[in-house]
């Protein structure tokens, strides 16, 4: 007997077999709502064509590394299990001011998918039937849904998937509300387990480390948001996919925090570049358990590697001495000790904050450690009136990454003046040359 090309589990037949015309579902991270989403489009467009019609759908993904995933490992993938031949084009379009990567397949007897990234304008452009993929995460998800359901209120279907992000985005709207217009699924990773999914739970939550991160990404909790001070709809709105990649630095200024720690805590350096008048991450660089002599490597290789303008340190405890190693190597004008007063971290966060709220910044996108991180820091006000940040310690840390990110967006608030950057290969390489000259005379 041959294996079915593709194989689903009990949670997929039950997605694929639901032909409500508003279909919502919140699954867990790795049980593959997208690839079951996509199987639907495909089928749809097969029963199309065998019925002398056509389908037109789009797919609106948070960015176009995820336009591209849907269709070259869903749609694509499909196609090619039914034996579908299939015209593919891939295009750059404008919506509004801005440009676009447009991915399109023609299937046999005319349906066409389209996958480009979600924005208001995208989703006012075309009157289609819509998948939208990761919901939860799309930048201004209310202005998306404003500008699309006028689209396909002229009797399209409408597929929409998320894991959760928090609450005050649409996708919580809309799975939450009490209503029968929408049928909802809910595929948390113990239900898919159940139904079959291939995972070792224990593992995965171990391997995540973190309390919160579980509890959203894959029991599908939602998560108070009232209590925090990045809410996880305001740090979606500075994820990119281009950030976080240091083969793309610019040679630009860059900024450097560094949060210290040693054996329970991680030490984290976090980079940014300044491009334009936003703030790119560059690198994060994360170590646990690391000797000083292997954080002063670290840092001392980000010096020579990037333009570094200023980098604020955590001197509070322990970091005493490699601030002061620090300054010793690089000087006092680029580094300076940061002590974690509350004074000091009301107005580190404070600033932080601002700069997501103004989209001055952009961090790594879908990363769940830095996005627990950064949600975790809750602003609370003790007897004496007197605000401070509190952020609680689990196996994930104390918020490393989110303090190394606000030191780094501290250096960056008040830089020093600029100056000629050389990496330390090449002052060493310049301070040979003087001494053969010297010699020569």
């Amino acid at each position: 007997m041959t294996a079915p090309a593709i194989q689903l589990y009990g949670y997929q037949r039950r997605w694929l077999a639901d032909q409500a015309r508003f279909k919502i579902g919140m699954f867990a991270r790795q049980t593959g709502k997208t690839f079951t989403t996509t199987l639907e489009i495909v089928d749809r467009c097969m029963a199309a064509m065998v019925a002398g019609k056509r389908e037109r759908w789009v797919i609106l993904s948070r960015g176009e590394r995820q336009a591209r995933e849907a269709m070259e490992e869903g749609v694509k993938r499909h196609a090619a299990a039914y034996r579908l031949g299939f015209e593919a084009t891939e295009s750059q379009v404008q919506f509004g001011r801005e440009k676009y990567t447009q991915l399109e397949i023609t299937l046999p007897g005319g349906s066409r998918i389209t996958a480009l990234p979600a924005n208001p304008d995208t989703a006012r452009g075309f009157s289609a039937n819509v998948f939208l993929d990761e919901f939860a995460f799309h930048q201004d998800s209310h202005a998306i849904w404003k500008a699309l359901f006028p689209v396909i209120s002229n009797g399209f279907d409408l597929r929409v998937t998320s894991t959760p992000n928090g609450k005050g985005n649409k996708f919580h709207e809309l799975m939450t509300a009490n209503d029968s217009v929408w049928s909802r699924h809910t595929v948390n990773i113990e239900n898919a387990v159940r139904d079959g999914l291939p995972r070792d739970i224990p593992m995965l939550k171990a391997g995540i480390a973190d309390d919160d991160a579980w509890s959203q990404e894959y029991m599908l909790e939602w998560l108070d948001e009232a209590s925090a001070w990045l809410s996880y709809e305001l740090i979606s709105t500075v994820e990119h996919e281009l950030a976080g990649r240091p083969e793309l630095y610019q040679g630009g200024p860059c900024f450097l925090g560094v949060d210290i720690g040693r054996r329970q805590d991680l030490y984290v350096q976090y980079l940014l570049e300044l491009v334009g008048d936003v703030l790119w991450e560059r690198e994060r660089v994360e170590l646990k358990r690391a000797t000083f002599a292997q954080q002063d490597e670290a840092l001392d290789d980000a010096f020579e590697r990037y333009r570094i303008l200023r980098c604020c340190m955590d001197q509070t405890g322990m970091g005493e001495k490699p601030v002061e190693d620090a300054q010793k190597r690089h000087g006092k004008m680029r580094v300076e000790g940061v002590l974690m007063t509350a004074p000091n971290q009301l107005t580190m966060a404070t600033h932080a904050k601002e700069q997501f709220e103004d989209r001055r910044l952009r961090i790594a996108q879908g990363v769940p450690a830095l996005r627990s991180d950064l949600h975790k820091i809750k602003k609370i006000v003790g007897p004496t009136g007197i605000p401070r940040f509190v952020a609680e310690r689990d196996a994930g840390g104390h918020a490393d990454r989110a303090w190394a990110l606000f030191l780094a967006l501290a250096a960056a608030d008040n830089p020093v003046t600029p100056m000629e950057h050389r990496s330390s290969g090449q002052i060493r390489r310049a301070a040979g040359l003087q001494d053969f000259v010297r010699g020569a005379a």
